[in-house]
């Protein structure tokens, strides 16, 4: 099985703090599957996604340990050593994130997706424009909107601005996705939508979700990660994860007996 993150012992502390937070991670990020991270809430999960494309960075001070490797037969690069803002920028571009609540900017449906494209060198009109209708398409979000592209985007629904946001990550085909609880906010329609467009961006993309949604990790995940205090106490297929669990914490959380 390839991998395309690889973290190896992997501690993270933030500014100002009298401990970890993340205490001694290891675990492979498959690639073109769909990796869930569930746990109670506090226990790092969040954190460790963020970790992934250093978007804790935006603000100085916080301590990294060990190594996170985004894979690139037959280099790999340990993105805890990078330090200059360009690369921090070329990181964000291979690994894109969609956040908890949807933030679409106030501008038009179109010059949100092409917003990224323009800022990473695309100039010319109608490759923009292809760019632009195939994220779209991407997300299923086209048929949509494809009237209305000039419309300010702060007029779609909550379900249809999230998958703005994911199509504005799209657009720059990255080679991982980090989603943050992408649907807490939605209602359960949207939620299925996405929870649909996931599975299908998986065929071209590596995807880390991080949920408080056991159902959801258990439908649309292949492998989960389970943590608890900052520490990771399982990882395995999700199938295992959910029916035969290795750790007692792990079966006490699906089960319900904590959390």
């Amino acid at each position: 099985m390839n991998n395309k993150l690889e973290i190896k012992d992997f501690s993270f502390t933030y500014r100002g703090a009298k401990s970890a937070s993340l205490c001694n991670i290891n675990m492979s990020i498959p690639t073109n599957k769909v990796t869930a991270i569930i746990g109670p809430s506090g226990c790092g999960k969040s954190t460790l996604l963020r970790s992934m494309n250093r978007i804790h960075d935006i603000y100085n001070g916080n301590i990294y340990e060990g190594e996170i490797l985004l894979l690139d037969e037959p280099q790999q690069q340990n993105i805890l050593l990078i330090k200059k803002e360009n690369d921090f920028i070329k990181l964000r571009q291979r690994v894109g994130m969609v956040f908890q609540k949807p933030t679409p900017f106030p501008m038009s449906i179109f010059d949100n997706v092409a917003y990224g494209l323009r800022l990473s060198g695309t100039k010319n009109k109608r490759l923009l424009k292809e760019k632009v209708v195939k994220a779209l398409k991407d997300v299923a979000l086209w048929e949509e909107v494809k009237e209305r592209l000039y419309d300010d985007a702060r007029g779609l629904s909550g379900g249809q601005q999230q998958r703005l946001c994911i199509a504005r990550v799209v657009a720059l085909k990255p080679e991982v996705i980090l989603f943050d609880e992408p649907t807490s906010a939605l209602d359960p329609l949207s939620t299925l939508a996405i929870e649909e467009m996931i599975i299908e961006l998986k065929k071209n993309y590596t995807i880390v979700i991080v949920t408080h949604n056991m159902q959801q990790a258990s439908r649309i995940s292949d492998y989960t990660a389970f943590m608890y205090l900052g520490k990771l106490i399982e990882f395995d297929v999700t199938e295992n994860i959910f029916i035969n669990p290795k750790n007692k914490k792990t079966e006490d959380y699906i089960t319900g007996r904590f959390g």
